[in-house]
């Protein structure tokens, strides 16, 4: 009758924690209507070609001047900040293997020594008081406790909570992996852009150069006007502000040169060294065709969105896990070992032979503040991933649309300025023919002059800009990682 009763009230503890644990929390139901809604096409313009798209081409057949691609490499080997994601990646992988672990049986082994004296007028010390180990051998007193053994240790995943976890562990470990692809796409957009800025003001050296020269014999033709009363101290003077102005802006851009390395030095972790390259071919340098496909493979080839998608999946798992932490959990724990009074009788075996098995279901009942909050918590990122994943979709649309137009628009930018630089060229010579001749005024000669400096700078800039917004199309439609 009495074993009956006992297994009615365990039926009706464990019935109680189950009917408990019915009362968890549902996770909100999120849907990513941001990827549902994808564009199918960037423009209406350009309705796209799902079998070409750049973004799927490897770097090394994207860029085709050697020396960037020197440095390209060089920078994939000793980047600092790529170090650091790898070390992530290391992280992540550990978290697996430790989420992995809870789903098997831990054992140990140990051994141990004590003593302990029981009060003689206490059951205990009363009882071995009166027992004889052996006929005519009484307890010692005070009693010895000798032991060793294994003793395990399993939480049974009945509700598959551990699994979850390791879920969650390994998505998020996936999007350390995509992380590191993004930082080499970064990258590789970095380095590429700072070559042609790099390159871009070698050639406005060689120009500020040039227009020095130019302004040099401006000044002597001024002076012998000057002697020959066909042209004031005043033009004079103004030739020789323009001079130095021109000299001034020169050191200007060697600074501006000597960072710009540098820059490029430290996104190859190394120390300042010259960078080799190539300026003579950069105003003829023919921008690649970058061909953008579709808007949905963006979600396929950029590392970002892919980060942002498996942490959305991992913020999902974490939900679930978390809205398992309400369900009542099964130990079970097991000892088997040996134990004596005396080292001696260790060896005395079966009697010395100690194990023990035990189950235990537990759940909670009252006061799940801290279950309910780490499960708020949970859920409100597993949103917040969420919004952070239709931040990263858009962001990368809108990325390759106004790159798209950049191209476009650019290459009509650089059209233009190359017909002002020619036109402002041949003005140039014309107006120091007419100032030889006294029949133009220094200050046109000086206009004519600034404006055609200007023109060719900008001309620079443009060719700039043509290489750079190919190469961040390029990285925005997924290519540089692979």
């Amino acid at each position: 009758m009495e074993n009956l009763k006992t297994k009615n009230m365990i039926t009706a503890i464990a019935l109680s924690l189950v009917l408990a644990s019915c009362k968890a929390p549902m996770a909100t139901v999120i849907k990513d209507e941001v990827k549902e809604n994808v564009p199918q096409n960037f423009n209406q313009e350009d309705q796209g070609d799902a079998s070409n798209n750049s973004g799927t081409t490897p770097w090394r057949q994207f860029f085709t001047d050697p020396n960037l691609v020197a440095l390209i490499e060089t920078a994939l080997k000793n980047n600092q900040e790529l170090m650091i994601t790898l070390q992530e990646i290391e992280i992540a992988k550990s978290g697996v293997l430790a989420k992995k672990g809870k789903l098997t049986p831990t054992v140990s082994a140990g051994i141990g020594a004590g003593v302990k004296k029981a009060g003689r007028y206490t059951s205990e010390g009363a009882g071995d008081a009166t027992t004889e180990i052996e006929p005519g051998k009484e307890m010692p007193d005070p009693l010895g406790n000798f032991e060793g053994g294994l003793m395990a240790n399993w939480e049974i995943d009945i509700w598959k909570k551990l699994r979850t976890e390791k879920e969650a562990a390994v998505a998020h470990y996936l999007s350390t992996v995509e992380g590191k692809n993004f930082v080499l796409s970064s990258l590789i957009e970095e380095v590429a852009d700072n070559y042609y800025e790099l390159l871009a003001l070698d050639n406005q050296l060689d120009i500020i150069q040039q227009y020095i020269k130019l302004q040099q014999k401006a000044l002597e033709i001024s002076k012998i006007q000057k002697e020959a009363a066909a042209a004031t101290e005043l033009a004079v003077k103004k030739f020789e502000a323009e001079l130095a102005k021109s000299k001034a802006t020169e050191y200007t851009i060697r600074q501006e040169i000597t960072e710009k390395e540098n820059d490029i030095n430290a996104l190859c972790g190394r120390f300042p060294q010259p960078i080799v390259r190539t300026k003579e071919n950069f105003m003829s340098t023919i921008p690649q065709t970058v061909y953008t496909g579709i808007p949905s493979q963006l979600l396929a080839n950029r590392p970002d969105i892919k980060q942002a998608e498996l942490e959305l999946k991992a913020a999902k798992f974490d939900v679930e896990a978390a809205r398992k932490e309400f369900y009542p959990s099964l130990e079970i724990s097991a000892t088997l070992g040996l134990e004596a009074f005396k080292p001696s009788y260790l060896v005395k075996l079966p009697e010395s032979m100690a194990a023990s098995l035990a189950g235990e279901l537990a759940g909670p009942l009252i006061n799940k503040s801290a279950i309910k909050a780490n499960f708020q918590t949970a859920d409100a990122r597993q949103i917040q991933a969420l919004y952070e994943y239709d931040k990263t979709i858009l962001n990368a649309y809108l990325d390759v649309a106004n790159l798209m137009s950049k191209v476009k628009n650019i290459d009509q930018y650089y059209q233009l300025k190359s017909q002002e630089t020619h036109a402002l060229e041949q003005s140039i010579d014309i107006a120091n023919q007419l100032f030889r001749n006294s029949r133009a005024d220094y200050l046109e000669v000086l206009l004519n002059q600034r404006d055609a400096l200007d023109a060719k700078m900008e001309l620079i800039e443009a060719k700039e800009k043509q290489l750079s917004t190919v190469v961040d199309i390029y990285k925005s439609l997924g290519g540089g990682w692979k």
